[in-house]
Order: structure tokens, then C-alpha cells, then sequence
């Protein structure tokens, strides 16, 4: 989560980045084509975030003369080859896109990627309309490290909600639950095994289904650890009420075998059009209403995520693009995060329906043509109840690895409280360990 300290120092670098454009308007000294003829490497997480840069690459290298190659890589693949590549000193790559919820504290930790402010801070690096006080705070709150550093630059805001059939609804009679208790039994109106067809689909398989029940246990007004970040929250009542509500909707409305999906799976199945709803990022909209690949692409329906008992709150989830320390194309580098995070890549962004602008001002630009206007009014409703969706530790990954198999073993049957509290204990040595070094 995001701590008081790292918002207050996330607050004054907002505060202070007037002054660097200021002084970067000041001496128009800045060229899109100083580094022409150079090369970069940049390695990409497969998203729609990835998609929006790689569609858009040649307009970079065009504009820079820079030539670039990107890949896109699954994520379970790309986080751990990054870290290992950057705790390694030689780096393969110049440029690197990444998730902040993920590696966020290992990356300021080991402080392995450029800090950015003497960069934004110098007007022949930086584009005199580049303005970085145009980024929302809480983008700002991201990439913001605890000690003030800034080692990357916003890319995206990734807020959950519902998507929903909208055709599957109206055949039923049925409205866009707004609360979790509505939101199940609409899912079990839904479901009909004999039809194979199913109320819900979310993220099954470990790791990647944890941000599943913490959407959930944000409607108790809950996040996974406390406020500084030491004392862990997975086994209160709350955690387990949210564990009882993933583990009834998982077994008795999701497809068979939900238990090994992660999101592509579950985009797949609701875009064959047995799945009445789908809790997972406002990005992944774009191949659901594409004709070509969705059979139900003319009557998806976007929904904000339900309330719960004590709270009305959606997770967040920020992707940063950063360059290592040890590349030998730092500026070349520079000029890619800063076009990528640019005015018009975050606009492209939204209007392919990848995600959420971390920049204020796309949401006025009269360019903006969203996927529907649903997505886009659920998207801003979304902003305005967004927490974050996963801790703010560095052994995120390992959280996420612990927690995720009591999930996993929840929809296969285990007892809740009883795979809460191992998994609590099991990692809470991990998260102590990690506060020591």
C-alpha cells in the first residue's frame, strides 16, 4: 500500500514539477533527434499497455531516430528475467516496463533503474511540453519511492471493475449488482451447468488470483498489511469473510477447471459468451468489443466493481517504465519513457481501451473516443474509490505466491480460516526478513 510518507513526498515532487518545467521552457534548448543513430532494447510486459507502445514504435523511432526493439513477454516470465538481469549488473535491455505493484520496492531497494528527476529537471533532455505536473497524484504516489526517489515514469493506472453480459442480463431481467452480496446471487441466477453456462469468472490459478480477493476484501474496508507496512492483515475476520465470498463464488458459479486460469483465460471464456461476469482491469477491454475475435462484442457491459459491508473501494494497479542504471543508452532511453508517457501515447492509451491515463488532462482532450462511453464513465467512477490493490512490500512476489495457493486450495475445497492463517504464518518470516535488510 501506499504509505503516509510516500504520499507526502509524492505530494511535494507534484508540487515542485511546475518548477522543472518551468526551467525547462525557459532554455528551449531541447532536440528529439540528439541521439539519432543509436539503438535500444526495451523489454515490454504483455498488456494492452504493451500493445498501445509497440503500435506506435515506428511513429517513436520516426520522430527520434532512434531504432528500437521491443518484445513483449508473459509476466511470469518478464518480472523474474528482469529482476534477475538487473541484480546481475548487465541488464540485457536499456528500457524496461514494468508492474509498480509488483517490483516497485525491490527496483527502489536495490536501486538498479536512473532516478529520474535530474533528467526531468534538464530542459535539453526534456521536451518543453512534456509536462510532468500534469500527472494525477496518484501516479505520482506510484512511481514515488519511500526515500523520494523517482526511478520510473507512469505508464498506466489499472482500476478493476465488472464486466458484464449485457444480452445474458436483459434475457434474466437482471441489473449491475451493487454489492457483493447482490453480486452472488446474480451470479447464481446465472449459472447453468447443463448449458455450460456460468455467473462468474475470475483468476484462479496462484499469484495472479490474489488481486481477486483483495478487490473483495476492500469492500471490508481492508487492506493486507497495516499502514507501515509490517504487520500482516491475511487472517482477521474480514480476510476470511473475503476468502468464504472468493471460495462460494469460485466453486459454485466459475467454468470448471477455473481454478488454473489467469486473465486471458477468463477474457477468452466470457468473449464465447457462457459468462454473465468477469471482475478483472479496465485494460482489457479492446478484444472483448472487437467483432473480429468476440462473439459478444456488441453488448459488453462494463460495471463498477460492488460495495461491500463496510466500504465501497476498487483496486489499483500502476505499470512504470524505468531504464537501468548500468545501460550505456541513458539518454536514448530517456527520450523513449518520456514519449511513452507522453500526452498522446497516454490519449492512444485510453481510446484503445488499455487502461487508465495517469495524466489529468486526457479525460478533457476533445480527441478522446473511449471503447463506449460506459467504459469510460465506470473507468472515472473507478478513480475516485481506487486503493491500492496489493501491498507496498518488497516481497510482493512471494506474498502473492503464499497467498495464492490458500486461494487455490480454497476452490478445490480447503477450509478457509485454516489456509488463511498457514498462509499467514508461513509468510509472515519473509516480510519480517525483508524489513531487516
Amino acid at each position: 500500500m501506499i504509505g503516509r510518507r510516500t504520499l507526502l513526498t509524492a505530494s511535494a515532487a507534484a508540487l515542485a514539477a511546475p518548477a522543472l518545467i518551468s526551467r525547462a521552457s525557459a532554455q528551449p534548448a531541447f532536440n528529439w533527434q540528439q541521439c539519432k543513430g543509436q539503438s535500444l532494447v526495451v523489454s515490454l510486459t504483455k498488456s494492452p499497455r504493451a500493445d498501445n507502445l509497440q503500435a506506435h514504435q515506428k511513429e517513436f523511432e520516426a520522430l527520434t531516430g532512434i531504432k528500437v526493439q521491443s518484445e513483449q513477454m508473459p509476466e511470469q516470465q518478464q518480472r523474474p528475467k528482469m529482476v534477475m538481469e538487473l541484480a546481475s549488473g548487465n541488464p540485457s535491455f536499456d528500457v524496461s516496463h514494468f508492474s509498480l505493484h509488483v517490483n516497485k520496492r525491490i527496483m527502489g531497494t536495490g536501486k538498479w533503474l536512473v532516478d529520474m528527476r535530474p533528467l526531468l529537471a534538464d530542459p535539453k533532455l526534456t521536451a518543453p511540453d512534456y509536462d510532468f505536473a500534469d500527472m494525477s497524484a496518484g501516479a505520482m504516489g506510484a512511481i514515488t519511492q519511500p526515500d523520494g526517489r523517482i526511478d520510473s515514469l507512469p505508464v498506466e493506472s489499472d482500476v478493476w471493475l465488472i464486466y458484464y453480459n449485457a444480452q445474458m442480463f436483459k434475457d434474466h431481467g437482471l441489473t449491475m449488482p451493487k454489492t457483493f452480496e447482490e453480486m452472488l446471487a446474480t451470479a447464481r441466477k446465472l449459472t447453468d451447468p447443463a448449458k455450460n453456462v456460468y455467473g462468474f469468472v475470475g483468476r484462479g490459478v496462484k499469484n495472479a488470483n490474489v488481486p481477486v480477493w483483495t478487490s473483495i476484501l476492500l469492500g471490508q474496508n481492508q487492506e493486507t498489511v497495516t499502514p507501515d507496512g509490517k504487520t500482516l492483515l491475511t487472517d482477521t475476520p474480514e480476510a476470511i469473510w473475503a476468502g468464504e465470498y472468493y471460495k462460494t463464488i469460485m466453486r459454485e458459479c466459475a467454468p470448471p477447471g477455473v481454478v488454473g486460469f489467469n486473465w486471458n483465460e477468463c477474457q477468452t471464456s466470457f468473449m464465447q459468451g457462457n459468462i454473465g461476469m468477469w471482475m478483472d482491469g479496465v485494460g482489457f477491454c479492446p478484444p472483448l468489443v472487437d467483432p473480429k475475435v468476440s462473439k459478444i462484442y456488441d453488448h459488453v457491459g462494463v460495471g463498477l466493481m460492488p460495495a461491500g459491508p463496510k466500504g465501497h473501494f476498487c483496486p489499483v494497479f500502476t505499470d512504470g517504465i524505468g531504464i537501468p542504471v548500468k545501460t550505456k543508452n541513458r539518454d536514448a532511453a530517456y527520450l523513449y519513457c518520456q514519449w511513452a508517457t507522453s500526452k498522446q501515447m497516454a490519449l492512444n492509451l485510453v481510446n484503445l481501451g488499455g487502461g487508465a491515463s495517469p495524466r489529468m488532462s486526457t479525460y478533457a482532450n476533445p480527441a478522446l473516443k473511449p471503447p463506449t462511453q460506459e467504459w469510460l464513465a465506470t473507468l472515472l467512477a473507478s478513480l475516485k474509490i481506487a486503493r491500492p490493490g496489493l501491498p507496498e512490500i518488497v516481497p510482493v512476489t512471494e506474498f502473492r505466491d503464499v497467498i495464492g495457493i490458500a486461494l487455490t486450495n480454497m476452490i478445490t475445497g480447503a477450509d478457509v480460516a485454516t489456509e488463511l492463517k498457514k498462509a499467514t504464518a508461513t509468510f509472515k518470516p519473509v516480510l519480517d526478513a525483508s524489513l531487516k535488510s
